[in-house]
């Protein structure tokens, strides 16, 4: 792309998609109980006019986007990101006042031991508790060190005074309710620090885009749509709602880090092949040239453990080409961390694709 084709990309308002995220982050989401944060994601939405927002029967969000250049048979282009994150529901009241949870998502039994959480009872509100080891204390217990931890060796202790299954119920609480474990955000010298930034940091990164077209009067090249998706932790969030014309759809979702692999916190990344394969390889290098066009610095990389609503997409039968961007984020599944350098850089990579 020479100097004089290149579209000059539009301010991005840092401080807004910081403080979006911030709010979007401390809403639980657990996958199947995100309704509250995609109702933050639609107030959002509305501030834009220009942003045609409805819900899908899923309960996903969808955003359209008018183009300088529509569609004769209607959007060619789709972003997704998804508001749901892991999370717990109640699997067995006991006998002593304690929950035993089935986990909502891939985490790491471990990874959430001490945190606290909220019950999210059906009629009741909330009820917070913590979710600890069974055998905790290493002043009574032998083994607390080394025993494994899954659903059956943690349970939830309810911040209630309760001893019994009777006492439990009594608190509006049963089978089946919904878990969510505390975010944690905290801003720290441009880092954001929170559970969950997979994948409300991309989210966050959609909006600023459309804020950032918004406030400079722009409109993308083509017809977009973004889907906000409620169900990719458990594998089938970008499954359906997308226009049967697409012919691209970029996945926006975190970057995973850590011992053999090449992205960091600082940089937005482009997946190439995840754990079911490689994405479109003229889709991922048309990204890949936009960057070098804008300078903008990125890192390429493959995941071993990983999969995106993009990929749900083709194993649903869809045909558009498909590909991965987005912000590295330390620990994922954990107690997790990205840089505001990352967050800024993938929304103007999307900014890139979206004006070109």
């Amino acid at each position: 792309m020479t100097e004089l084709e290149k579209v000059p990309l539009p301010s991005i308002d840092n401080e807004y998609m910081i403080d979006f995220l911030a709010r979007l982050l401390e809403i639980p989401s657990p996958s199947g109980y995100a309704r509250e944060a995609m109702e933050l994601v639609e107030q959002e939405a509305r501030r834009f006019p220009e942003l045609k927002c409805e819900w899908t029967k899923k309960g996903s969000l969808l955003l359209s986007l008018a183009g300088q250049k529509a569609g004769e048979n209607g959007p060619r282009r789709a972003l997704t990101a998804h508001v749901d994150t892991l999370g717990a529901m109640v699997r067995e009241i006991k006998s002593n006042g304690r929950l035993e949870l089935t986990n909502i998502g891939g985490f790491a039994w471990g990874s959430i031991e001490g945190e606290n959480c909220l019950i999210h009872t059906r009629n009741d509100g909330v009820i917070r508790g913590s979710l600890l080891p069974v055998e905790a204390s290493v002043h009574v217990y032998d083994n607390v060190r080394e025993a494994k931890r899954d659903n059956k060796s943690m349970e939830v202790r309810l911040d209630e005074r309760v001893s019994s299954a009777a006492e439990v119920r009594s608190l509006g609480i049963d089978v089946g309710d919904f878990v969510s474990f505390d975010a944690r955000v905290e801003l720290v010298n441009g880092f954001v620090k929170s559970r969950h930034l997979d994948d409300k940091a991309c989210v966050a990164n959609i909006l600023a885009a459309v804020k950032a077209l918004h406030d400079a009067g722009l409109k993308p090249a083509e017809d977009v749509v973004f889907l906000i998706a409620n169900y990719e932790e458990v594998g089938h969030g970008g499954s359906s709602d997308f226009p049967e014309e697409l012919e691209e759809l970029i996945s926006l979702d975190m970057a995973a880090i850590g011992s053999g692999q090449n992205s960091d916190e600082y940089h937005a990344s482009i997946c190439v092949k995840d754990a079911s394969g490689p994405y479109h390889h003229e889709l991922s290098n048309k990204l890949r040239d936009l960057a070098e066009d804008y300078e903008i610095p990125v890192k390429v990389d493959t995941y071993v453990h990983y999969s995106s609503d993009a990929k749900a997409y083709w194993r649903a039968g869809g045909s558009a080409a498909v590909a991965l961007i987005g912000p590295g984020v330390d620990s994922s599944h954990h107690y997790e961390r990205t840089h505001t350098d990352a967050l800024v850089d993938t929304t103007k990579w999307v900014l890139a694709y979206l004006l070109n």
